[in-house]
């Protein structure tokens, strides 16, 4: 029988890891804390920059790994490090003993409420990019749902690239993000004007300038550079942004029906308490911490502790899962060179 192996989360790098090693051979124990698979990509509709549904994607890699263990609503509660192993302890009372244990904690989205001059759970037309994306699947939200939409902003880099908000890094995601909700809303509201207010456009993933260019040819959407310096609230209940467009040199001010902030990724919270259990620390990123950035990042100073996908930084759907398949490999060659 080959060696147990822990996967803890159930997002694209825990179920892509989990599936490789079943194609290798083992039958993976998978915990994720919440009732369902997917991780934030399941709360998603859409995939930049094909479009596909999120809920596919999800679909897809869940049908390929029903041969694992998978425990939902499950979390670690205790990891003993043992001669040969770890003696993991779950939530629900299972105790495993195992030689390797992947970390595929995934991330949490910026608090937006902390940007008060944004006026997120201040003023009732502003939400976050999860917030939309959830109207997207549901078409429910009283900030939308019966309401004539004529102009809707997107603030890129809430939460991230700043250093008051405790997070200097880019959360690599959020301008093509911001583009592809961007489009989907003028697809809803066609008469709508649309408006991008960023910092740069940081655009590197493949076909990523294709779409933005998209964006401003056949749908239309504003960009302009510059950071929103303020958000107000008129007496019809539409929000006041004032910027710069620092193309132009000229100030800005446009009335609009909704506004959405661009939330950025930001370590989990929780992930650093559970791979504390196992001496791994948080690197000056604030993201959990790998034997080295260059061609270790799979891989922790903590024998048979493994890392893959947004536990280690802000990444992409398809670098997630790359890192995934790469990690499973990793996991079986330590394993068979500890025979």
């Amino acid at each position: 029988m080959k060696d147990n192996i822990v996967i803890v989360g159930g997002g694209i790098a825990g179920m892509e890891a989990a599936r490789q090693l079943l194609m290798l051979g083992y039958k993976p124990i998978l915990v994720e804390k919440t009732d369902h698979l997917g991780g934030h990509v399941a709360d998603w509709h859409c995939l930049f920059p094909d479009m596909t549904l999120a809920r596919e994607v999800i679909e897809n890699l869940a049908g390929q790994i029903k041969e694992a263990n998978i425990f939902l609503e499950t979390e670690v509660s205790f990891i003993n490090k043992m001669k040969m192993g770890y003696n993991v302890m779950f939530s629900n009372g299972v105790n495993v003993i195992c030689k390797a244990i992947l970390l595929a904690t995934g991330f949490d989205l910026f608090d937006a409420s902390k940007k008060e001059e944004y006026g997120y759970g201040i003023y009732d037309q502003v939400m976050t990019n999860r917030d939309l994306e959830q109207w997207f699947n549901t078409g429910d939200d009283k900030r939308i749902t019966g309401k004539d939409i004529k102009k809707v902003g997107f603030v890129h880099c809430v939460g991230s690239r700043d250093v008051k908000a405790g997070n200097q890094q880019c959360s690599k995601v959020c301008c093509i993000t911001a583009i592809k909700q961007a489009m989907e809303m003028k697809e809803r509201f066609p008469d709508a004007e649309i408006y991008c207010f960023y910092m740069d456009l940081r655009l590197f993933g493949k076909k990523y300038e294709d779409f933005y260019i998209k964006a401003q040819m056949e749908s239309g959407i504003h960009f302009i550079r510059g950071r929103v310096s303020e958000v107000s609230e008129n007496l019809q209940g539409q929000v006041i942004v004032k910027t710069e467009d620092t193309l132009s040199g000229k100030p800005a001010k446009i009335t609009l029906d909704l506004l959405v902030l661009m939330a950025g990724i930001v370590c989990n919270r929780e992930a650093v308490q559970t791979a504390s259990l196992v001496q791994v620390t948080t690197d000056s990123d604030g993201f959990l911490k790998s034997k080295d950035n260059i061609l270790n990042i799979i891989e922790t100073d903590s024998k048979g502790v493994f890392l893959a996908g947004t536990a280690t930084g802000a990444k992409t759907v398809p670098e997630t899962a790359a890192e995934a398949r790469a990690v499973a490999l990793a996991i079986h060659n330590y394993l068979v060179s500890q025979q």
